[in-house]
């Protein structure tokens, strides 16, 4: 059999195990093994790998970082922190035409730099937001896609669950893709919130801003001083975290570990019970566990492309193609929206990103430009029809039979397209991605 066939069964039987329900750790390490298997002719080899995997991946200090941030997240979620972040930046925007809005894009950006988790962001902020807006007469369509195109930003704003996990992928310093992340993130964000606000000037109704010819008024509540700690407190856990990261104060494990620590305490001042704090704890390992046996399962399979030379075959295929750089780029984005319409953000991660991130530094791709580019178009992945999986969770998390899908797709079409653009601009321009790392 050659060596083509023989690559073709595995990800031909990967996909089949995926669609088939399994577990995609599970697809992971029983392709792997068969993989190793058939390269080799020897199944104790296949073993003595995995083996061998297990024990480095377990002993590596940096796998701290995920469960830490998620309890750092967890910590501030549960406190109802969230929620003043949302009212506190709703009151910063007071003046702004669309506030309610533009305090839901500036709140995801915060939230989702605490939780790292763009699911996470979407059903949070649709229960504290969507009401809000409900309340002012907006759009639905407008408000959902607001809620779901911005909860995106959790994907790209430091410290994000799927840039760790593309740090450990390849091997890349963490500290330097969170910098990476910041400036394009920051950018996606001000974006998003202009277009808010145009939104707001040239079609005032569909945000509220008038019924008839009278304005609306809005009845918001003053806030208290436990408002006030629980949103600022949250955005100072925020900069002291990734400020120690990028002026080498920690390291990313020794930040995360200090994060946990400031969201603990500030849950402790907002209230939170011990039976909550307990159940963050648990929760912090439900989530953690199936993502550290990703990466583990992942990293197993990345031996099997370098083990069977995989990566320079499929090298050496695209390359007989005769494609440019810019569309060897859109053929890989195109393929992670087919994936984002089936499969988790984690997973196309782990199934991509050992194969296409070589081939792509190869073609002449700056290595942190093209990770930021990744993390992009995976986001945009999860806002693509018919399955975006950003839509689905805020579907889920309003549990209103009248809302349509149709009409939240429809309104996180425009935040689709900014992240395309964003894609764009950076594959012109790398510096915006190199600029900081460049200076730390």
């Amino acid at each position: 059999m050659s060596e083509l066939t023989l690559v073709s069964c595995m990800f031909g039987g990967l996909l089949l195990l995926i669609f088939a329900g399994f577990h995609i750790f599970v697809a992971l390490g029983l392709v792997t093994i068969a993989g190793v298997w058939a390269f080799s002719g020897s199944f104790d080899l296949a073993m003595t790998l995995l083996s061998t995997t297990l024990i480095e991946a377990l002993r590596e200090y940096v796998f701290a970082v995920i469960p830490l941030f998620v309890l750092m997240g967890e910590f501030l979620a549960r406190s109802g922190a969230a929620k003043d972040l949302y009212r506190v930046m709703n009151k910063a925007f007071r003046r702004l035409p669309g506030r309610l809005a533009v305090a839901t894009v500036a709140g995801n950006t915060v939230f989702a730099a605490a939780v790292g988790v763009s699911i996470a962001s979407a059903a949070t902020f649709t229960r504290i937001a969507y009401p809000e807006m409900k309340q002012q007469n907006y759009n639905d369509s407008i408000s959902l896609g607001c809620i779901a195109g911005s909860a995106c930003l959790g994907m790209l704003i430091p410290p994000s669950t799927l840039l760790i996990i593309y740090g450990m992928l390849t091997e890349m310093s963490i500290g330097k893709l969170f910098a990476a992340a910041l400036i394009p993130g920051l950018a996606l964000a001000t974006l998003f919130a202009l277009y808010v606000v145009g939104l707001a000037i040239f079609r005032p109704e569909w945000l509220g801003e008038t019924k008839g010819n009278d304005q609306v008024q809005y009845n918001e509540e003053p806030l208290g001083r436990v408002e006030y700690i629980g949103g600022l407190g949250t955005i100072c856990v925020i900069f002291l975290v990734l400020g120690g990261i990028w002026f080498g104060w920690f390291t990313p494990t020794e930040a995360a570990g200090f994060g946990a620590l400031l969201g603990f305490i500030l849950a402790l001042i907002k209230g939170l019970k011990k039976d909550q704090i307990v159940e963050s704890i648990l929760h912090t390992g439900r989530v953690s566990a199936p993502l550290l046996l990703l990466l583990i399962f992942g990293s197993f399979y990345g031996r099997l492309l370098a083990f069977g030379g995989v990566i320079d075959l499929v090298d050496g295929v695209i390359g007989g193609w005769g494609l440019s750089p810019g569309m060897l780029l859109v053929v890989m984005v195109f393929v992670w929206f087919i994936m984002g319409m089936f499969i988790d953000s984690n997973s196309i991660i782990l199934l991509s990103i050992p194969i296409f991130a070589p081939i792509a530094i190869a073609a002449g791709y700056e290595p942190l430009q093209f990770a930021i580019i990744a993390i992009l178009a995976i986001e945009a992945g999860i806002l693509t029809p018919p399955l975006g999986l950003c839509v689905y969770t805020v579907k889920a998390a309003l549990n209103d039979p009248a809302i349509t899908l149709g009409q939240i797709f429809k309104g996180a079409a425009p935040y689709w397209i900014m992240l395309l653009i964003l894609i764009i601009l950076l594959v012109k321009v790398p510096m915006v991605t190199n600029y900081l790392p460049s200076i730390m």
